[in-house]
């Protein structure tokens, strides 16, 4: 079993743009890009990390944003794959 994050785990996230959700048991943060062919060209990268990490996230799409919500359910919780996940998806 995979140990869940602390506060000053996530800290390197959090202070990249990412909120913790309200139950405390994921992180969220929206992408925004120029138009519709950015957001979904940015989410096919992003699914391609995703996939190789075996780690998938909650997300959603409108027009030129991406609400991307990752959590670990298996531990109910944050781990570092969401960790690992949110830092490949703002190199993108």
């Amino acid at each position: 079993m995979t140990d869940t994050l602390s506060d000053a785990d996530l800290k390197p996230v959090l202070d990249a743009g990412w909120s913790k959700t309200d139950d405390g048991k994921g992180i969220t943060k929206t992408f925004k890009f120029e138009d519709f062919v950015g957001a979904f060209g940015w989410m096919s990268k992003a699914a391609m990390h995703a996939e190789k990490m075996d780690h998938h996230p909650e997300w959603s799409n409108v027009y030129n944003s991406v609400t991307v919500t990752l959590t670990s359910h298996d531990v109910g919780g944050l781990t570092d794959r969401d960790t690992d996940l949110a830092q490949a998806m703002d190199k993108l």
